[in-house]
């Protein structure tokens, strides 16, 4: 079974930086697009950054110039660098990833998510 494992969130003050990390496993075929997602109760859970195979790169307008995400295709690892931290930053932020994974004798693509970790930024 696939799995996404996040490491990395935490309480920082306001113009710090966090490094996300998360983790794909399990009998994964090939790795697709990889991405971050922030979620704040109340509200739909918003792209931040998502990042393809080939390197493509997208980012939300909130954290550009502010955010870096990178990815290990060895690894099946994607990171976020998240430097000059805002308090409006503070969400549950979640790992993303499309799979092709080996199940059964058939190969399968599916849409994963990771179970999320916490970013606080004080002001």
């Amino acid at each position: 079974q696939v799995q996404l494992v996040e490491s990395g969130g935490g309480l920082v003050q306001a113009g710090g930086s966090l490094r996300l990390s998360c983790a794909a496993s399990g009998p994964i075929v090939r790795v697709n697009a990889m991405g971050w997602y922030c979620q704040v109760p109340g509200k739909q859970r918003e792209l931040v950054a998502v990042i393809t195979s080939g390197g493509s790169i997208n980012y939300s307008d909130s954290v550009k110039g502010r955010f870096t995400i990178s990815r290990d295709n060895a690894k099946n690892t994607v990171y976020l660098q998240m430097n000059s931290l805002k308090a409006e930053d503070t969400a549950v932020y979640y790992c993303n990833a499309e799979v092709k994974s080996v199940s059964g004798g058939g190969y399968y693509t599916k849409n994963y998510w990771g179970q999320g970790t916490q970013v606080t930024v004080s002001s």
